[in-house]
């Protein structure tokens, strides 16, 4: 028995000496950072779904504000977490190079995932944002408009019968619903092509596939952790965020409608049909600077990366991820923008009824009437939209991870040496907390448009401004994000007034059992229409 002893207490010490050196590092060389706890670093919390990530990242923000970076330990993984606006201009943008990849893994070689423009690494990487980036210019979004207010008019239509239903004359909404609803119809006529009603049709196969794929449960965010830090492992049990059935599905989508089309020579101004076209090396960069008028404050320039020209050759299954890529972002990341957009809006009824004179406006000027140009010649309204992407960025962080052994500089002004990132080290750029900064943004917590005015904007410093990310690898989507959430803005407030009730998350403030960005009860609020 006491030999048993014993070796327990041996085998505890051993325990205890190999977390201890495990997470030694940081504190070896003078970089703050939060005590781990053995096995899960400091992703505890996260984990158990105490904390919202979103509220880590600004805990620890906050709580060193004379670092330029710090420290944090994902299981077993260090981490760096950059606080300095300078410092992150040089990872993202000067010193690109030695951060151009994204440090999570999404998927198996096998996956849609890992074969994405988000997913690839490297000169594969440059190989696609050169070949999709002529995809992305204002003139090739405008073609898309007149699906985005069809769209539109099918949401509206469902929204005024529903409020006639209720003798109250108005009705309370998730709003998270009826934009996931609204950008799952946009997405599927403004990529594939294809005539969707998710307001009516609830459980329609085109939503269904959406929800599975892009909805982020436990099972997924364990998957992705387990991709990113043992990728062995994650190779070896095929894991994966997305399904075998959504897979087959996506596949038969794409490659289907694009043969459809070859066949019966059908060209409809789609992202299928940009596709097609990118894989005939079709897409030029020629417009770009002729035709590719801004789509607002928040809109991101395309880097010389982008702008190349390649002669690359891509298959079907490259193809297909890149579509699934599209249909991810328009299903989730758009639909959340639109509908912490709307709450804003319910909390702020002066901010609301300004927009929605300017939009009366616009609509009698134009008979009705809204195109590409018209919506960007709203000054309110991109002054809005520039507040909500400060307010609730897309992305709540940023991540790279380092490629190249690269000098971060010394951790703060007192630090005697510098700190020496190693290859294969992750970064997070905490977009949220640099957006609610007081030393960027004064009086941060307010919803205030106005800081996006003509008189205001030269104010803002450019780097505390990132909503669709920073750097060559910025969103290449932001236009398309941009139109998507003026015209859901525009259709809705032209007819209807928005305002709390009593689902209303007051205070807002994030959900911690989401893994992603949602409203603690859920976005309720009460849609009445306009006398």
């Amino acid at each position: 028995m006491i030999i048993l002893l014993v070796w327990l207490v041996v085998l505890v010490a051993v325990v205890l000496l190999y977390f201890r050196k495990l997470y030694s590092t940081f504190s070896r060389h003078g970089v703050k950072h939060i005590e781990p706890v053995p096995i899960f670093g400091n992703m505890h919390t996260i984990i158990f779904r105490t904390e919202h990530i979103n509220d880590v990242f600004t805990s620890l923000y906050d709580k060193f504000p004379e670092e330029r970076f710090v420290g944090r330990y994902e299981f077993n993984k260090e981490v760096i977490f950059v606080r300095d606006l300078e410092l992150i201009k040089k990872i993202a943008v000067k010193d690109f190079e030695h951060f151009i990849d994204h440090r999570f893994i999404l998927g198996n070689s096998e996956s849609y995932f890992s074969r994405n423009l988000l997913s690839l690494k490297g000169q594969e990487w440059k190989d696609m944002r050169s070949t999709l980036s002529p995809a992305f210019t204002s003139s090739k979004i405008r073609l898309m408009i007149p699906f985005m207010v069809e769209v539109g008019d099918q949401m509206m239509r469902s929204l005024h019968k529903a409020i006639k239903e209720f003798k109250t004359g108005s009705i309370d909404l998730d709003c998270k619903d009826l934009t996931t609803r609204y950008a799952n119809d946009v997405i599927a006529s403004c990529a594939f092509g294809l005539k969707v009603d998710s307001h009516n049709d609830k459980n329609n196969s085109f939503y269904a596939l959406g929800k599975d794929t892009s909805v982020l449960n436990f099972r997924k965010v364990l998957n992705s952790f387990i991709l990113s830090a043992l990728p062995a492992v994650g190779e070896f049990f095929k894991l994966d965020i997305i399904s075998e059935s959504s897979k087959n599905a996506f596949k038969s989508l794409v490659l289907e409608t694009m043969e459809n089309r070859e066949l019966k020579n059908i060209i409809r101004p789609d992202m299928i049909h940009l596709l097609m076209e990118a894989k005939k090396g079709r897409l030029t960069h020629e417009d770009i600077k002729s035709n590719d008028e801004a789509a607002g404050f928040a809109t991101v320039t395309e880097s010389a990366v982008g702008k190349k020209t390649v002669n690359r050759e891509w298959t079907d299954e490259d193809l297909v991820a890149q579509a699934v890529l599209f249909f991810i972002a328009g299903f989730e990341t758009v639909s959340s923008g639109m509908s912490f957009l709307l709450h804003e809006l319910a909390m702020n009824p002066d901010v609301q009824e300004r927009l929605a004179q300017e939009i009366k406006e616009n609509d009698a000027k134009n008979g009705g009437k809204f195109d590409f140009n018209s919506i960007q010649n709203m000054v309110y309204m991109d002054m809005v939209v520039s507040e909500l992407l400060r307010f609730w960025p897309p992305s709540l962080a940023l991540d790279r991870i380092c490629t190249k052994d690269y000098n971060l500089g010394k951790p703060n002004a007192k630090a005697d040496n510098d700190y020496i990132v190693r290859k294969g080290t992750g970064l997070w750029i905490p977009v949220y907390a640099i957006h609610r900064d007081p030393n960027y943004y004064p009086n941060p917590n307010k919803f205030d448009p106005e800081r996006f005015s003509e008189e205001n904007r030269h104010t803002i410093n450019p780097l505390a401004y990132m909503p669709f990310g920073v750097g060559p690898r910025n969103c290449i989507g932001s236009r398309f994000a941009l139109c998507e959430i003026k015209v859901m803005t525009y259709q809705i407030l032209r007819e209807l007034e928005i305002s709390p009730c009593e689902k209303t998350c007051i205070p807002s403030r994030f959900c911690k059992k989401s893994f992603q960005p949602r409203l603690h009860g859920g976005h309720w609020l009460r849609f009445r229409a306009r006398t």
